[in-house]
């Protein structure tokens, strides 16, 4: 897939820089920048859907309150 984009000037030469030292070319470069930066964002989601269930607030759970307090009394108590 081809695709523009616009960049500063600055980031693109250091960008072809890196691709040259690497032995890549600029399109593997920018794929793979991209694919680590989805990778650090993909399990966001879950994290902010787990937030829904759980909550700070055990009275506003999600959770059934009986399957809370059981969760609850699973976890060992470690001290951080």
């Amino acid at each position: 897939m081809k695709t523009a984009i616009s960049i500063p000037d600055s980031i693109f030469r250091a960008a072809e820089r890196l691709a040259k030292r690497l032995g890549v070319s600029r399109s593997e470069l920018y794929a793979t920048a991209v694919a680590e930066f989805m990778s650090e964002h993909k399990n966001e989601r879950v994290t902010e859907r787990l937030n829904e269930v759980y909550g700070p607030d055990p009275g506003a759970s999600q959770l059934d309150p009986e399957i809370a307090q059981l969760q609850a009394y699973s976890i060992t108590k470690d001290e951080w």
